[in-house]
């Protein structure tokens, strides 16, 4: 598997290829159902299978201070692709000049002189070009001209379900982790750095791990408390633990926080990056009259998470590799 970073007009060299194109946030099972498709499309035709995403969604560079909130970081993405087992994963600079282009201006350009495509699986929903402004028909249409096979794709749709990653994130805006989870594939995961907390936490006998709300690039879930699986970034070891996101009513917060409590863990982790995987949710925020009462509902809350762990899930804790 190739990870292959490509700006306009380079000249890559690259076999004949079957592939398919889109930003595929999240890399859900929808996605890896197309993949599917390329890989055996590939396998048939004696070709290199090919993914085409960008580094950027397409609305941060046409719309001035669009932020999105995606699934997954670009490295995250990479990492979901590579795993479905594809030749080549292709990585477009998203920037107005490549924006600009008409779907015929794109296929010839960028599918046909640089990267070599034979055969272009279109997802049954996807549209690509200046202002997504033609369809299918169009493609296959310019793919004649052009000596591009285009194949429209199936809808995956299990149980008469839809899978996107519109569908997706509003499950996980929600709070509803195992909807999401079942329609990824995986369990949904986040990734940020160890900041500063007030420590409120440790002081009831709960200590957590506070993470930079601001730095994390993608969507967080409903507020509420979770079981979660935590790992540094640069360790192989998941560890269980519970997450509260939300404003912290007990102590009058104004601003939204994350953090988390690792079960049977002490040590310093400020400063490094964690993935935090969503299990599911185990209650919504709320306020407590007391320090008291809410320490005797966190007792409570780790308790329903390892029994979710030992019961559902029969998820042992492994340990942390502290650099």
């Amino acid at each position: 598997m190739n990870i292959i970073y490509i700006k306009e007009g380079e000249e890559q060299g690259l076999p004949e290829q079957v592939a398919t194109i889109g930003f595929f946030d999240g890399v859900h099972r929808g996605h890896q159902f197309l993949i599917g498709r390329v890989r055996d499309e590939a396998e048939r035709s004696g070709m290199a299978s090919a993914v085409i995403t960008f580094d950027l969604h397409p609305r941060q560079v046409l719309q001035a201070g669009y932020q999105p909130q995606l699934l997954s970081t670009l490295d995250g993405k990479l990492l979901l692709l590579s795993k479905t087992r594809v030749d080549n994963i292709i990585v477009l600079h998203f920037d107005e000049s490549l924006a600009a282009l008409p779907a015929r201006e794109f296929m010839k350009e960028v599918l046909y002189r640089q990267l070599n495509v034979k055969k272009l699986i279109i997802g049954y929903d996807n549209r690509f070009g200046h202002n997504r402004s033609e369809g299918f028909e169009h493609y296959v249409q310019y793919g004649r001209e052009l000596g591009i096979e285009v194949i429209l794709a199936d809808a995956f749709l299990p149980d008469d379900e839809k899978v996107s990653s519109s569908v997706i994130r509003n499950h996980i805006q929600q709070g509803e982790i195992e909807a999401a989870n079942r329609l990824l594939g995986y369990d949904y995961t986040i990734e940020s750095t160890i900041v500063n907390g007030c420590q409120n936490g440790r002081r009831m006998g709960f200590p957590t791990a506070n993470l930079d709300v601001n730095g994390c690039r993608q969507l967080l879930p409903a507020a509420g408390v979770y079981a979660v699986t935590v790992r540094l970034k640069d360790s192989v070891g998941w560890k269980r633990g519970m997450m509260n996101i939300g404003k912290r009513p007990t102590f009058n917060g104004t601003t939204t926080s994350m953090e988390v409590n690792l079960f049977n863990f002490t040590g310093n982790l400020y400063g490094q990056e964690l993935l935090v995987s969503f299990i599911s949710k185990i209650r919504d925020e709320r306020r407590f009259d007391s320090l008291d009462a809410l320490s005797a509902q966190l007792m409570q809350d780790r308790d329903s998470v390892n029994r979710l762990f030992d019961e559902a899930y029969n998820i042992q804790d492994s340990i942390i590799n502290n650099p």
